[in-house]
């Protein structure tokens, strides 16, 4: 299965790559913006927030997603770590994972296809699924089957099923389904393989 680089993916995306030997990120395309490719999303004490990455020159619309950078005019990534502090310190599991995490955001990372890659290879290792990640040479606009670049986007709702698991703020605003893998994994810890197998098992 293809999918595009993205930050902190949402549970979708783990979904389609459980059910692959092999992920392969699209290594070849133009970044598109207002893609999960440099946002996530999590669920805040206002609901549903979107935290994006400030990205250097991305107003060329033939910029390479490998040679996307990303912006430090502001302290973006300390920023999203203290949104995502105050989102889950109430969470079942955030003292569990909060180092495996947080280590990320106190690095300078050039690239944003690194940064992705880290953020994913770390997420699939606590969710126990040994999966090898690697990337496509060329670019091909299409593939007959498990081409996942362009469905798995915040402008499209999912079609797929997602049960109902505990979230901090569920009592103000209900259960937000499909969320960043962060929001799973704080709220359900080690549980998250078998909530994203069952999903799976439904497709």
């Amino acid at each position: 299965m293809i999918f595009t680089t993205a930050y902190l993916p949402p549970v979708e995306f783990f979904v389609y790559a459980s059910k692959s030997d092999n992920i392969v990120i699209e290594g070849c395309e133009n970044f598109i913006k207002q893609t999960y490719r440099n946002r996530c999303c999590i669920y805040s004490a206002n609901g549903r927030l979107n935290l994006i990455i400030p990205l250097e020159h991305c107003r060329s619309p033939r910029l390479p997603v490998k040679d996307v950078k990303i912006a430090y005019t502001t302290s973006w990534n300390k920023i999203h770590w203290r949104a995502i502090t105050a989102a889950y310190n109430k969470s079942a599991y955030f003292l569990y994972y909060r180092d495996n995490f947080e280590k990320y955001f106190s690095l300078h990372y050039k690239w944003l296809i690194e940064f992705n890659h880290d953020l994913i290879a770390e997420c699939l290792r606590l969710i126990r699924y040994d999966k090898p990640i690697t990337y496509s040479e060329v670019y091909h606009k299409s593939y007959d089957s498990g081409d996942h670049r362009y469905s798995i986007t915040p402008k499209a709702t999912s079609e797929l099923i997602f049960p109902i698991y505990t979230q901090v703020f569920d009592i103000k605003y209900g259960f937000i389904a499909n969320l960043s893998i962060i929001d799973l994994l704080f709220n359900c810890g080690p549980e998250s393989r078998d909530y994203i197998r069952t999903i799976a098992q439904g497709i």
